[in-house]
C-alpha cells in the first residue's frame, strides 16, 4: 500500500527573501503537540560552503505551514563539534522535553551535488587531526528544547571515527532502557555480515551513554532491489499492533533513487520484526521529487499519528518538503508478516 501524497505538495519551498534558506528547505522533523504541528526543517542558501541550519514552521492542519521565525532557530556553533552544518532533525518527546537528534559535520560540506558521490569539502588541518575533522565525517548530536526556539546542546551521540547518521530515538523506554536506531556507514562486509549500510539498534540507561553499547542488527538491504542500502526514516510510533517504523531504501548500492518502506516491530522487543510493507510505500514520481540537488529522492524524517491518520513528512530531491498520508489501520493491515 502506498501513501497518498498531498495534492498541494511541496508544502515548504526555499524562500528567496531569506538568504539562509533561499536554496534548500527539506528533510523535516515534525511533532504534533497541543493542537500545533511543529516542523524543524533543514535549510541552506546559495553560499558555496553550503552551511546548513534548521528553521521552524508551524501548522494547525498538518498541510499548510507558515514560517514561525525569519531567522534559523538552530545553527552550527563556531568552535564546537557541530560547527560546519546541522541537518536532518528527528524529534521525540520524553516527559515535558522534546529531544532532537540531528546530523552534523565539523566543516561545511560544500555544494555536494557538484562533487562525486559521497564527497564533501575537507578542512585544511595537520596530519594529527582526528578523523572526525580530517575526513569531515557526518555524525550525530542531541539537543533538547521545550519551545522549538531555544535549545540546549547535550553532546555527541555516536562514535567520532564513524559516519553514523539517521540516528533516531524511540519515544519511550523499552524494558527499562532507552533505544536508539542508527546507521553506521562503516558497519559492512564480513565482520558485520552485511554488504551495505544497515539499520542497527542500541540500548542504554542514559540518553548520552551509547558509545560502548553493542549494536544489534535490525534490518539490512536486499541485493538487486529498491532497498539495497537502508537507513532510519522517521521516529517510531506506538500503535496497538506494534512499533510503526518508516525507513528509507536506496537502489544500486546507495547510488540510485531513494524510496521509503515500513516495518512493524514488537512493542516489548523492538529487534523482532513482526511485519513489513510489501514494496515501497513512497517513491519519487513528481517533478518536485525528481528535480533537485539529489534527483529522485524521497527521504522521510518526520511523522505524526493523529486521530487514526498517519502523516509522513519527507524531503523531496534535497530541495523541498512534502507530506503523504494514510489510514494507519489500513496501512498496517497491508503489511506482510515476517
Amino acid at each position: 500500500m502506498k501513501l497518498e501524497k498531498y495534492h498541494g505538495n511541496p508544502i515548504l519551498l526555499p524562500h528567496e527573501g531569506n538568504e539562509w534558506e533561499s536554496l534548500v528547505t527539506c528533510n523535516p522533523g515534525v511533532y504534533y503537540d497541543r493542537g500545533t504541528f511543529y516542523m524543524l526543517y533543514r535549510a541552506a542558501g546559495h553560499d558555496t560552503e553550503h552551511v546548513i541550519r534548521l528553521g521552524l514552521a508551524t501548522s494547525r492542519d498538518g498541510f499548510h505551514f507558515e514560517r514561525a521565525e525569519s531567522q534559523p532557530v538552530f545553527s552550527p556553533q563556531p568552535d564546537n563539534f557541530d560547527s560546519g552544518c546541522v541537518e536532518d532533525p528527528r524529534i521525540v518527546k520524553l516527559g515535558d522535553d522534546f529531544y532532537v537528534t540531528y546530523a552534523y559535520r565539523p566543516f561545511p560540506p560544500g555544494q555536494y551535488w557538484t562533487f562525486a558521490h559521497d564527497v564533501v569539502n575537507l578542512p585544511d588541518c595537520g596530519a594529527d587531526a582526528p578523523a572526525a575533522l580530517a575526513k569531515n565525517l557526518g555524525n550525530t548530536g542531541l539537543a533538547v528544547t521545550r519551545d522549538f526556539r531555544h535549545f540546549r546542546r547535550l553532546g555527541r551521540l555516536t562514535s567520532p571515527v564513524l559516519d553514523d547518521r539517521d540516528v533516531i530515538l524511540f519515544p519511550e523506554k523499552i524494558g527499562g532502557k532507552y533505544v536508539m536506531m542508527h546507521r553506521p556507514k562503516q558497519y559492512v562486509h564480513k565482520q558485520y555480515k552485511v554488504k551495505y549500510p544497515s539499520i542497527w539498534l542500541k540500548f542504554s540507561d542514559d540518553l548520552l551513554d551509547w558509545e560502548d553499547k553493542p549494536s544489534h542488527l535490525l534490518l539490512t538491504g536486499t541485493e538487486g532491489t529498491w532497498e539495497e542500502k537502508v537507513g532510519g526514516g522517521s521516529p517510531p510510533l506506538r500503535t496497538d499492533e506494534g512499533w510503526l517504523v518508516i525507513y528509507h531504501g536506496v537502489e544500486n548500492g546507495g547510488l540510485g533513487h531513494y524510496r521509503a518502506g515500513a516495518l512493524l516491530l514488537d512493542l516489548d522487543d523492538p529487534l523482532k520484526i513482526l511485519a513489513k510493507s510489501d514494496g515501497p510505500i513512497l517513491e519519487p514520481e513528481f517533478r518536485y521529487e525528481l528535480d533537485g540537488y539529489y534527483p529522485g529522492c524521497v527521504f522521510p524524517t518526520g511523522n505524526v499519528l493523529l486521530d487514526g491518520t498517519l502523516y509522513v513528512y519527507y524531503g523531496c530531491a534535497d530541495k523541498y518538503v512534502g507530506v503523504a498520508t494514510c489510514d494507519v489501520k489500513d496501512f498496517i493491515r497491508s503489511f506482510k508478516k515476517v
